[in-house]
């Protein structure tokens, strides 16, 4: 895999300043950006599924019958 020069100067740096592989250091932007196009995708979804009246509401229901069984069967402290 290539990365360009400056890409490059980056990683070396910051693996230095936390003592770690530039391997390691990228391995964990990776993960974090698959992290972050995650929750980008789901923020998404939910604008979507919001933007669709009937469906929202569909969802809204579901959650209260839900809230409704959180505390079946257990006794109250």
């Amino acid at each position: 895999m290539r990365v360009s020069a400056r890409a490059h100067e980056v990683l070396r740096k910051l693996a230095n300043q936390e003592h770690q592989s530039m391997q390691a250091v990228l391995d964990r932007a990776i993960e974090q950006y698959r992290r972050d196009s995650f929750v980008r995708a789901a923020n998404a979804d939910f604008v979507a599924l919001r933007k669709d009246r009937r469906a929202w509401q569909q969802v809204l229901r579901e959650r209260e019958l839900l809230d409704s069984t959180l505390s079946d069967g257990l006794e109250e402290e």
